[in-house]
């Protein structure tokens, strides 16, 4: 199941929203304000009777004016004229402009970029309990964009939002509680503030529910909710979602098993660049679950999600490779996509580089090398690894004979249900003296403390 993942990729950090939404947002909010001053106009909007307003002082009309300037509605559009009748309204208090006019200094539009103008604007405005501001401000030091980065002012801004009702900042919040950044790890608290966004019908805050209704995280677990959840994210598009209902249905966990549905949202989060669900896409077209086999869509698969790193679908294209499915067989084009993976410190694929050196198929044969990557692989605690690495010891291959290291492994190897590695140790032990035995026991005792 998905991750939420780290606080810069999960919460709203790129941050501050384009100004076009922003300025949608302030054009309605006026409108209705200014609805009493347009007595006699064919519309509230009309920009005679707005410039009128503005001109005689009404700070929310210097911000509409402002506004419509910016976006060139009614009047052409004049980005200096736009900051004139902004900074008016901002220097009177009125809270929306003085958000607009510290949105404008951040991104550097129609102003000269400044941090510092931005911060100095946005505060103004939040002091004055302006939700957009708070939430902004909250979101400027989660990421430390023109400020020291500080999740505990961060939580404390977002917290203010929240309260007002701002869905951004009641997502972001919660977020921290569920992750333990700026505030105490709280479930409880992190699930109160998710499903107020969620229940505004914020995507990322349905997804982040979904796994935590799941997961039961300081709630009782429930996987039927959590569908419910997932679907609901899933259906705006939100790709995690879209892969967490993809796996539920493929399980049957919490809604009827539909394999086809399953693969039917692992292609809609795989078409949007979500590296898991191209896998899962990948598995299903080469065991023909959901889907019709067929192993070229599974390599294709496989493959845009091997080049996004993911070191699952590298193993499984280097096996396709090397069985020549979907493909002429091409050991060397195996061997590259084992070796990505094995560098990400995949065990399995770790294993396979370490049997082809063995076998010198894809690469010259070389027992060092095979050494080096079963070393890898067993101390990640595979045991296939083990007991190859074992029998190395044991029979001297690209390595000093030593029967006390090829019990260790092969002892650690059997202890996982190694059938091969338990017969092997049963007939070293019959080969060893009482003191190599006692060292090879305290070798795996001292191994399992440290990696246990």
């Amino acid at each position: 199941m998905h991750q939420p993942g780290s606080l810069e990729n999960s919460m709203n950090v790129k941050g501050t929203p384009p100004v076009s939404v922003w300025l949608s947002r302030l054009t309605g909010l006026f409108l209705l304000c200014l609805v009493p001053l347009a007595q006699g106009a064919d519309s509230p909007d009309d920009p005679a009777v707005v410039r009128l307003a503005a001109e005689q002082g009404d700070a929310q009309a210097q911000t509409l004016i402002g506004v419509m300037y910016w976006e060139g509605k009614g009047v052409s559009q004049d980005t200096r004229e736009a900051v004139h009748w902004l900074r008016k309204a901002a220097e009177q208090g009125e809270s929306n402009a003085q958000t607009l006019l510290g949105l404008l200094y951040d991104k550097g539009e129609g102003v000269a970029q400044d941090h510092q103008e931005a911060m100095q604007w946005y505060r103004k405005a939040a002091l004055q309990g302006n939700a957009d501001a708070q939430a902004t401000l909250g979101l400027l030091y989660a990421n430390g964009d023109g400020v020291p980065r500080d999740y505990k002012e961060a939580a404390r801004w977002l917290r203010q939002a929240a309260e007002r009702g701002d869905v951004r900042a009641q997502f972001d919040l919660g977020f921290m509680y569920h992750e333990g950044e700026g505030v105490t790890q709280d479930y409880q608290e992190a699930a109160k503030w998710l499903r107020l966004a969620a229940g505004k019908g914020d995507a990322k805050a349905q997804s982040l529910l979904g796994l935590i209704c799941l997961e039961g995280q300081g709630i009782a677990q429930d996987s039927r909710e959590a569908a419910r959840w997932f679907r609901l994210a899933a259906e705006q598009g939100n790709v995690d979602a879209q892969f967490s209902l993809g796996v539920l249905l493929d399980k049957g966990e919490g809604v009827p098993q539909n394999r086809k549905e399953a693969a039917r949202w692992f292609r809609k989060a795989a078409e949007q660049g979500h590296e898991l669900s191209q896998s899962r896409l990948g598995d299903m077209y080469d065991q023909g679950q959901g889907v019709l086999p067929n192993s070229k869509e599974a390599m294709r698969w496989y493959r845009r999600a091997a080049e996004q790193e993911d070191p699952v679908a590298q193993v499984k294209l280097g096996f396709l490779y090397a069985d020549g499915k979907g493909s002429d067989r091409n050991l060397q084009e195996a061997e590259k996509w084992f070796r990505k993976a094995a560098e990400h410190g995949y065990p399995l694929a770790q294993a396979k580089l370490g049997f082809m050196y063995v076998d010198g198929k894809g690469v010259p044969q070389d027992f060092q090398e095979a050494e080096k990557w079963f070393r890898k692989a067993a101390e990640r605690g595979y045991p296939l690894a083990q007991f190859n690495l074992g029998s190395m010891y044991l029979n001297g291959d690209g390595v000093a004979k030593d029967v006390v290291q090829a019990y260790m492994w092969l002892a650690l190897a059997a202890a996982q249900g190694h059938e091969k590695a338990g017969k092997s140790q049963a007939m070293l032990i019959k080969q060893m003296s009482a003191a190599q035995i006692e060292e090879a026991q305290e070798r795996v005792r001292q191994w399992r403390v440290v990696k246990p």
